[in-house]
Parts: C-alpha cells; structure tokens; sequence
C-alpha cells in the first residue's frame, strides 16, 4: 500500500510511528511486580489503612527529595515498612506520577498481600509487613534481555563489561544520588552502548559497588551477545542498550579501540553554504541538499521497515508446530508464551541428571530455577518422538487458555534448536500415585488431605467441562496425573491427551483409544464413544483409589480375585465396605464422608453413562451432607489378570454373543495407551 503515497516522507513517518507505537514502553505500564509471601490482610483492617496512609507518604517524600524516599507506618503486629525510589534522570513530575500509578498498581496486581515490589521504566516501589530498610539484601532480581544477538559478540561483552564497570564505580564513589549512565562506541554497525547504574541512595558507596557487582557476574550467563538487557533488584539496578533510553548527556563516555582511527570529515548541512562560499554556487548546493534530505530519510525508512521484517522472520521461524488449519489467535497464543533455550538451560543446568524429576513416554521432566527465583518444571520431549509433537501443541493450546487453582499452570514452551519444552509451574509434593501408594509415604495423606484432593479434582473438572470457555474432556484423569501443591491442594496436569469439543456438543466418536486401561470408561474403552461421563468414569476410579489407598490396576484380592471396583462392590452389596478402607488412616476418619466418597466413587463407574452423576452434581453431593445419594449399580468391567479389559454387561444392548460379548477382550497397546508421566513437578 506504500505505493500509493504521495512522497517518500510519509513512509519515513508512517515507519517511525509505528516504532513507537510497538516498541517504546510507556510509564504506565508495570515491568514486572513480585508479591510477597509474609501474609495476607482483609479489608478495612488496621493493615489497609496504615498502607492507605504509607503510599502518599512516600510518594510526597519521594517526590521532593531527589526521588528516593523510606517511611514506616503504624505499630506491630500492623507496621507496615515502604521504600520508593525514582531513576536518577526523570523529573520530579515524572516521578511523583509514576508513583501515584504504582500505589496504585500494586494493590489490583497483588491484592491484599502484606508485601509486595512492583517495578516501571522511572520507578519502583515496594513496601511489606518486615523490616527491610536497614538491609541491602538484593535478592528477588528480575532478568530482562533483547531477543536479538550482535555479530561480533566477543568484542561487544567486553566493552560492555567494562562500561557497566566504569558507570558502576562512579555510581557508588562519585554520586551522592548512586546513579550514573555512560556510553562506548561499539562498531559501525552498532556504532554505541547506553548504559545505566543505580542504588538507592542510602546505601554506602561500598555497598552499592558491591550490589552491582553481582549484577555484573550475570553479564556472561544471562547477556552474552545480547543487544540489551537490564536486571530490577530491589536495592540496585543496570540496563544497556543500543539506543539512548535515558534522559540528559551520559555521564560518562569510555573510549573504544576505533577512537584511534581517524577522524572523520566534519559534516556540513547541505542547506546552508558554508560561509565565505560564492552565493553564485547557492542554487546548485541547494538543490543537492534538498535531494540529500529526501534521499537520507528514505534510505533509512527502508532499512528499517528491512530489519523490522528480519526480526518478526526469524522470530516466527522458531515455530515448529503442525499449526496449519490453526485459528490465528491460537497461534498467537503459541508466540506469546515461547521462552528463550539458553535461559531453560541455565536454569536446568543444561537437563542434568541431578534435576530430572521423572521420565515417561513423551521424554523427561526438570526441575529449573528462573533468574527470578521462580522454580519451573520443564516437559523435554524426546527428539525421536514424532507422536509427541501432536500432544505438544495440543497441551499448549489448550493449557494456555485454562486458569483454574485445581489445573496445573503453563508458563510458556520452548520450540528452538529442534527441541521440544513446556514449562509449567513447579508443584513440590510430586504426583499423588508417589505418596499414595507408597507404604510409608502414604501417611502423609491423612483424612483431611484425602477429602481435600477428592474435592480439588472434581472443582477442576468441573471447570473443564462447564465452567471454562472451552468443553474439555481430559480422557487421561489418574493419580500419576494428580499434583500436589505444598498444601496438599491438587492440580490436574497432562493434558496432551485432552479432546476440545465447541458449541453444545458434548460427546463424539473416535477410533484412536488413548488414555490408561483400568481408568477408561467401558463405553469409550470398547467403541471409542467418549463424552464428559468418560471422565466421570476415571474419577470414580481415583476415589476409590483414593479411599483404599490400593491401585485399580494391578489390585487383586487373595480371597475373592476381584479387581478393585468389583472387591468395593462386593463390600458394599454385604454391608462390611468400611473393610476396604486404607489402614494408614487409622481409625479416626469421620464415617459420614468416607461412606459419601465410596458411594460417590460407584455412581461414577456404573456401566450406562446417563446413570452416572455431572460433575456439577458430584461438587455438590461433595459438599452438603443434605443432599440425598441414589443406590449405585454394578461396576461395568473389570481388569483380570491377563492384563486384558473384559466386558461384563450382562443386559448388553446389542445382545447375543457378538462384539461386545463377554468374553470379548482387548490386549493393551503401547502406542494407543498414554505412558505420559509427569511425575513431581
């Protein structure tokens, strides 16, 4: 469309608008915020009104004194302690704006916590219920980087490490605001580095370099070869660029090996003659200078709108998932959520043996550690693994649209160097089938856990099938799917095997079994007719589980044979099912809740679907000891010990002896099975 504009300026413009409208951040806009852990307060307590009353007071004194300012406001157990500190370049109006945004900010983004830091391009402010002010403890840093390299990276990290040097020791020795900005010639291409230090002021000048000199040990792991970068800390911060970023002259300026070439010709505007020149010469040098200026300008609009395209290239290129056919919001989703490979390496020490986690079907699972302090499991899947591919953008596109406490949370994935990661939210207690059917492990998982666990999982299905914007059936629910947060509360993760239906549809057909024999309803398991009572069925199964503390698949009785569905019935039908309940639980288990969880589990597992309970009527039976349960049926198979599923409906409505007769079984198979284990995250 560029064609049809009038003049080459309009480009030039139409280019350098749209840079700032895409790539200048505004001050209103929060570069990262951390939450604290010490607490949380309500409303209208003494807590909020003495925070109500520490934000103008810090805002005012920061504000009128050279943009740093600490308070302390209230008695224990309410005191409350704050500091605000504004980038040493920015006004005083600048500053007391980006404050008032920020007291404001962080009240909606860490709502009620009794600690909090939230950071902005001119300012940070923090605040929490524990004394803080007299330590110039820097921990809780936030790592922040261009995604594009330079090309000579060596020549670059060093003078990059030695102009954040430079600026570091004039900050601590030589300001008494602990705040400096510096610049080096670099290269042609990249002809200058920006950059900027600071501390708050009241740090000593030593301890100020010695903050900063922490930050400057990341140069090599985090900022090798980076166009830019900044790290936020509490207590001192740095940034560098390849563009000026902040206000006023640098206050310092390094020379650079090119300052010995020679210098170049001075230049002179082209508009205007030179004085002593002949007026006669005017009109030709004038025309020259007008062709200059439309020419540069254009020259550099293109070069631009070039680079721009490169970036936006190479940045898609990274995409490896079958995305065809795909709705262009979800691939948008997709690039929203892709993370750098070396900041995964780091922080798995390269996949290390030490930090696997476990390993199933699809690959390997790390534990990580992010420059924030935010610990991270990461989902490797095999490079071999052609069928993990499909469950990968599956999970992704899937996982990234859910927000629930009971699912387990996706952090972004990673799709460069051939390899394959989800990052999820670590949850230390690992899986539920490692503590629960752990003999000793299983202790930990007292009454209250259990019921707590019974209850989390029927609240995260229950969003995925009637709460979330999307209709999902997880087709793969079972206890090695079931994570533990450190309370014990429980997230539903896996979901490479989860099948999206829209609209009202809520059921369909499919001739791909996938899932775990022993959890997969009969219906499905037989003639691949899955629906949200598929589901149901699997967490029948894990109640039970749950209760006995004794695997479906693998159980059987020494006396009678049975699998675990049918041993339950068969305690159930002769009045004794308190027998199945897991020893470890002791005798001090209230009877009314456990009774209410076995009869929930057999609603869940009957052979017809439509008898089956919604897992909106499962929440509430869950509940409220007031609402009445129906008598369950017969399970509907069962698992022998030939490792076969054999069908037992014994009023088949097809009849007679032919598909789905009794004696029909199906071998298990490795490649319709999911062998998916997460394991701990």
């Amino acid at each position: 469309m560029l064609r049809f504009l009038p003049s080459p300026f309009p480009v030039f413009l139409l280019s350098l608008v749209f840079l700032l409208l895409h790539c200048a951040p505004t001050a209103a806009d929060p570069l990262y915020e951390i939450c604290g852990g010490t607490g949380n307060y309500t409303a209208n307590s003494p807590y909020a009104s003495n925070l109500n009353l520490l934000f103008p007071n810090l805002t005012s004194n920061a504000s009128s004194s050279n943009g740093f300012a600490t308070a302390s406001t209230g008695l224990a157990p309410n005191q409350i302690y704050g500091l605000a500190l504004c980038r040493g370049d920015v006004n005083i109006s600048e500053c007391q704006s980006c404050l008032n945004t920020a007291s404001k900010d962080v009240l909606q983004l860490c709502p009620y916590n009794k600690g909090a830091i939230i950071w902005y391009d001119p300012c940070m402010l923090r605040y929490s219920n524990q004394s803080f002010l007299s330590s110039y403890n820097n921990s809780g840093q936030v790592f922040m980087w261009n995604t594009q390299n330079v090309t000579d990276r060596d020549k670059f990290d060093k003078l990059l490490t030695e102009l954040i040097d430079a600026i570091a020791d004039y900050a601590a020795y030589n300001s008494t605001r602990r705040f400096a900005t510096g610049e080096v010639n670099f290269t042609k291409a990249f002809p200058t580095i920006y950059g900027l230090a600071q501390c708050t002021p009241d740090m000593p000048g030593s301890q100020c370099r010695r903050c900063l000199q922490g930050l400057i040990n990341y140069i090599p792991k985090w900022f090798a070869g980076r166009q830019g970068g900044r790290v936020l800390g509490p207590r001192c911060t740095f940034r560098y660029e390849l563009y000026t970023f902040y206000n006023g002259a640098s206050t310092l300026r390094l020379a650079s090996p090119q300052e010995n070439a020679p210098p170049p010709a001075p230049f002179v505007s082209p508009l205007v003659p030179p004085a002593g020149e002949a007026s006669g010469g005017g009109n030709k040098k004038n025309v020259t200078g007008m062709v200059l200026a439309i020419a540069i300008p254009l020259v550099c609009a293109l070069v631009l709108i070039s680079v721009i395209c490169i970036c936006f290239w190479r940045r898609r290129s990274k995409i490896k998932l079958p995305l065809d056919g795909t709705n262009p919001e979800e691939i948008r989703s997709v690039e929203s959520l892709l993370l750098d490979i070396s900041m995964l390496r780091v922080a798995t020490a390269n996949f290390s043996e030490e930090n696997k986690l476990g390993e199933g079907g699809f690959g390997a699972v790390y534990k990580g550690v992010l420059p924030d302090g935010r610990e991270i499991a990461v989902k490797r899947l095999s490079t071999s693994s052609s069928q993990g591919l499909g469950e990968l953008k599956n999970e992704l596109l899937l996982v990234a649209k859910l927000q629930h406490r009971n699912l387990v949370r996706l952090l972004g994935v990673c799709l460069e160097e051939q390899e394959k990661l989800l990052v999820y939210e670590y949850v230390p207690n690992r899986s539920l089938d490692t503590i629960l059917f752990d003999p000793v492990q299983r202790e930990q998982l007292n009454w209250a856990n259990r019921y707590k666990i019974i209850g989390g999982v029927a609240r995260g299905l229950l969003y995925l099938h009637e709460e979330s914007q999307l209709k999902i059936i997880h087709r793969d629910l079972k206890a090695s799917n079931i994570l533990l947060d450190r309370d014990m509360n429980p997230k539903i993760s896996d979901f490479g095997m989860a099948r999206l239906f829209g609209g009202d549809q809520s059921r369909g057909t499919t001739s791909r079994i996938v899932g775990t024999f022993g959890y997969m309803a009969p219906e499905y398991a037989m003639r691949g007719q899955m629906s949200i009572k598929s589901d149901v069925y699997s967490f029948g199964v894990l109640v039970l589980e749950i209760v006995t503390g004794r695997r479906n698949i693998g159980f059987s009785d020494s006396e009678s044979g049975k699998d675990l569905l049918n041993h339950t019935w068969e305690k159930w039908t002769k009045g004794t099912i308190l027998e199945i309940l897991d020893p470890s639980l002791g005798n001090h288990c209230p009877r009314n809740e456990v009774l209410r969880c076995i009869q929930i589990g057999l609603l869940c597992v009957q052979e017809d679907p439509s008898d089956r309970p919604t897992m909106s009527t499962i929440v509430v039976m869950l509940s409220s000891d007031s609402v009445s349960l129906q008598d369950p049926s017969r399970p509907a198979f069962y698992i022998g010990q030939t490792g076969t599923i054999s069908d037992v409906y014994s009023n088949d409505s097809h009849g007679g002896t032919d598909d789905h007769s009794a004696n029909r079984s199906i071998p298990m198979s490795l490649n319709d099975a999911s062998i998916t284990e997460l394991e701990p995250r």
